[in-house]
């Protein structure tokens, strides 16, 4: 059974919000050290409690200061479940991404974690920058678009 006094592993759950404004998804370049440089989606983890659709408001909240409510969020797709076994202690992630779309009146994304991510832009998903974070980049190439699901 192993150790007791090892604390078990719990899996993490990602969050993703796919932000549609006309015909465009909002993206940032990230800073942080896992993806950096790429493209990715605004999101983070999942607290314990937390509705997928309470964690995409705050995420994107906390990140681009948008206030978009939680009634407005959509589920999409289970994008990823990984069990990560190198390095360290073993880990798994199971990803959600969610979907809302912007409104008159939402404002614009403001960069609100300049020690996490580069700047937030509009990008057609049919002309989307690279390097996307990878797991952006593996949903798109298995055929995912918030703009059909």
């Amino acid at each position: 059974m192993g150790n007791q006094t090892e604390a078990a592993a719990a899996p993490t759950v990602p969050v993703g919000v796919c932000l549609l404004k006309g015909e465009k998804v909002l993206l940032g370049r990230r800073r942080c050290s896992l993806g950096y440089s790429t493209f990715s989606l605004p999101g983070g983890h999942l607290e314990l409690g937390e509705s997928f659709e309470e964690c995409a408001a705050r995420e994107l909240k906390e990140e681009t200061g948008l206030d978009i409510d939680k009634k407005r969020m959509e589920f999409l797709t289970a994008t990823t479940n990984k069990l990560l076994l190198e390095g360290g202690k073993p880990c798994q992630y199971a990803s959600v991404c969610m979907r809302a779309v912007m409104e008159h009146g939402d404002g614009e994304p403001q960069n609100m974690e300049p020690e996490l991510c580069d700047g937030w832009d509009w990008y057609e998903w049919d002309n989307l920058p690279k390097p996307l974070f990878r797991p952006l980049h593996n949903a798109v190439r298995a055929g995912f678009n918030p703009f059909r699901a």
